[in-house]
């Protein structure tokens, strides 16, 4: 069973990384970099063996509701190798950029944390288990997020510690009372006696819910903690909290909570259109007076959140064809995005698009790959956020919900409207720039590389063949409430 070993992994590397490293970083660089290769062949596998049959984990041996359960179906397989894909070319590009901060061991610690924790929430079937995983990684990403030791880093990682201990608070809350309603914290037997509840009951659970994973998952009105810690952190952090934290922690989590098991309803519905048009507006407007590059690319995300959040709340098959399309390519092009940034202002010493200029020649690779992550965000063909954001449009549309889609096409519209300033002053500028401050390394470049090569493979998903074998299975899960009830039950 592999299940387990995704979480004991990445949790034994960092404790190894913690008892044999010396001052350096040598061995948190191995150690962390075999454990995530480890963990992309065995999601990888994972992923495929759960196609045909998902499989539970139960802890010590023993049965509901005296174990910790671990469910691995095709969602939890999808979201498990996005995660892993982007830690990886995350750690390949933290070698060169975190020894320019820093040459230590805890940077390489801290990250097996955190991806501790991300595996944790994503394969938990215990509700409290849940909350204790979010925990490990929160408390990871708060460090991470100070880790170069400047004021505002420190300012950013106290706002988001802040705004994180609030949503955590609420959380705890609202699974005290789903305890006191439902006697049990599996997830799939929570899932079982709410169906027996009085409506109102399950909905008021489900707004505390859909505000504290809503702060996790940077929606607006939530996302005030966003900016700053997406701004402050180290590139290949920013990249990780843009890119799989904020789903992993919040919008995996809601999907899983409202599909599996509230149940989605008319109610669920409407607040998922309203957050996600608030934060796909809102949220492109304020990108645009950015000229930060990296706070810039922060209101961005909460901007592509926005799109998920409308594709679950519009609810059909294409629809969430849509969401977990969009999710899969915002993690891609907006890692590469941050990573870009990363290299920027590493080799600039600024993030200030007015200072920056003319880089095509000294930065060759970093102009190269960021045009194609401007293009795939912005979404135009071929690149896979153009096939992810017109899935949702036409889903709208099929679905009655015009005015959703024409908010979509604005979105869209905006997005490349901010992203043609990000390329004007970041990188096609009136200023030459002849002189780095620091040089790219190696593994900076081939990870940004690789992020651009996926933002046109993943495209290859909306072929048919491809989506019913890859897709299909993984919004199946998504839609069959009963089926993931009789899953984790052996019913």
């Amino acid at each position: 069973m592999i299940i387990p070993y995704l979480i004991i992994m990445p949790l034994l590397a960092a404790f190894l990384i913690t008892l044999i490293s010396g001052k350096g970083d040598t061995w948190g660089v191995i150690f962390s970099i075999l454990t995530e290769i480890t963990l992309i062949i065995l999601s990888v596998i994972g992923f495929i063996l759960v196609l045909e049959n998902p499989l539970v984990y139960n802890m010590s041996g023993w049965n509901i509701p005296y174990t910790i359960t671990l469910v691995m179906d095709s969602f939890t397989g999808f979201m498990l190798v996005i995660v892993h894909v982007i830690a990886l070319l995350a750690l390949m590009y933290s070698v060169a950029y975190i020894r320019h901060l820093s040459k230590s061991w805890k940077y390489y610690a801290l990250f097996m944390l955190l991806i501790t924790g991300m595996d944790g929430v994503i394969l938990t079937g215990d509700l409290f288990n849940l909350f204790v995983f979010m925990e490990i990684g929160l408390f990871a990403a708060y460090a991470l997020v100070a880790y170069g030791n400047r004021p505002e880093e420190f300012e950013a990682s106290f706002k988001y510690a802040v705004m994180g201990s609030i949503s955590s608070t609420l959380i705890l809350v609202g699974i005290g009372i789903v305890y006191s309603v439902t006697s049990t914290l599996n997830l799939a037997k929570i899932s079982e006696v709410l169906a027996t509840q009085p409506v109102h009951v399950v909905n008021w659970i489900g707004a505390i819910f859909l505000v504290g994973f809503g702060l996790k998952a940077a929606a607006m009105p939530f996302h005030a903690w966003l900016p700053d810690a997406h701004s402050s952190a180290p590139a290949p952090i920013s990249s990780m909290l843009s890119g799989v934290l904020i789903k992993a922690l919040g919008v995996y989590v809601l999907i899983r909570l409202i599909f599996n098991v509230f149940g989605f309803n008319a109610i669920f519905s409407r607040v998922f259109l309203g957050l996600g048009t608030l934060s796909i507006i809102a949220a492109s407007l304020l990108a645009i007076s950015q000229w930060d590059m990296k706070r810039l690319l922060a209101y961005s995300s909460v901007s592509q959140v926005g799109f998920i959040l409308i594709a679950l709340g519009i609810g059909t098959r294409m629809a969430i064809f849509g969401a977990l399309f969009h999710l899969l390519n915002h993690a891609i092009f907006k890692g590469l995005l941050f990573l870009n940034a990363g290299t920027v202002e590493m080799c600039l010493g600024t993030r200030d698009l007015k200072k920056m200029g003319r880089l095509g020649k000294v930065l060759p690779i970093t102009t190269g790959t960021s045009m194609i992550g401007t293009l795939a965000v912005s979404g135009l063909p071929p690149f896979n956020g153009f096939f992810s954001k017109l899935i949702i449009i036409i889903a709208a549309i099929e679905a009655g919900f015009f005015s959703t889609a024409g908010v979509a096409v604005v979105g869209s519209l905006l997005t490349l409207a901010y992203f043609m300033k990000f390329q004007r002053y970041g990188f096609f500028g009136d200023k030459v720039i002849e002189i780095l401050d620091h040089k790219p390394g190696l593994g900076m470049q081939t990870a940004m590389v690789c992020l651009a090569v996926l933002c046109l493979v993943t495209s290859i998903l909306v072929v048919p063949q491809v989506r019913e074998l890859v897709m299909d299975p993984v919004i199946n899960a998504v839609l069959n409430q009963a089926k993931y009830i009789e899953l984790v039950l052996g019913r």
